[in-house]
């Protein structure tokens, strides 16, 4: 593997672990209704690495299409000599606006997608922190519906390494990140579950939520400013 591929596989992994911790919505659904409805283990964990495919087959969908994206341009003629350059340029452009956005999202104190526990049921909802929501504005989370938010919640940072690699016309880059993007996530999903269900908590989300895009802005800029300045 080279400095590249390595730098983006760690990029990868970083942003699907974080986005993943950070995110009660991504396990403790898991958690609750596996307690409240008396679930074996085996159904659980079955259930959180199914929900942790589906929610990266839609990150990978739109990457792929990114991938094409850049697939299409590195045909362009005078793009395959300054692919390198524009590539990196373009990566590290993209992490520093995700990271004002993450920021200004933070501050803004933007509505998102958050789980109540009443009684034995789980519900879901969209607030913003500190705001209440009434009871009618709850849906019920069952299996399916839990599958859907899932499928229909990409994570958006995993498109711009993919350009990059689709760029480069990198089989094995696209190969790889999708691979490594998919472990990491499905595997920090079902370690936050079978955490949880046992009564640990691994960290404090609450707080770290809030600036979960951020982070993610940060750690692409890194990874970008290391291969533009630094010839990772």
């Amino acid at each position: 593997m080279t400095e590249t591929l390595w730098a983006l596989s760690l990029t990868a992994i970083s942003i699907s672990s974080i986005h993943t911790m950070s995110g009660p919505d991504h396990y403790l659904p898991f958690i609750v209704l596996s307690r409240s409805r008396k679930w074996s283990a085996f159904k659980t964990y079955m259930l959180t690495i199914v929900c942790g495919f589906g929610h990266v087959l839609s990150s990978v969908v739109l990457g792929l299409i990114a991938v094409f994206l850049g697939w299409q341009m590195n045909k362009i003629s005078w793009f395959q000599d300054i692919r390198g350059n524009i590539s990196g340029w373009a990566l590290l452009i993209f992490g520093l606006i995700y990271l004002i956005y993450g920021v200004w999202q933070a501050y803004k104190n933007k509505p998102h997608k958050h789980f109540d526990v009443l009684g034995e049921d789980v519900y879901v909802f969209e607030h913003k922190h500190g705001e209440i929501v009434m009871p009618d504005k709850r849906v019920k989370v069952t299996p399916l519906v839990l599958f859907a938010i899932f499928v229909m919640g990409p994570s958006e940072p995993l498109i711009p390494l993919l350009f990059f690699s689709g760029t480069q016309r990198s089989v094995t880059e696209i190969v790889v990140l999708i691979s490594v993007f998919t472990i990491s996530t499905v595997l920090t999903m079902l370690l936050m579950v079978i955490l949880g269900r046992y009564g640990y908590s691994l960290i404090k989300t609450e707080k770290l939520e809030r600036y979960s895009n951020a982070i993610g802005g940060f750690v692409i800029t890194t990874c970008a400013f290391g291969m533009v300045f630094l010839g990772w």
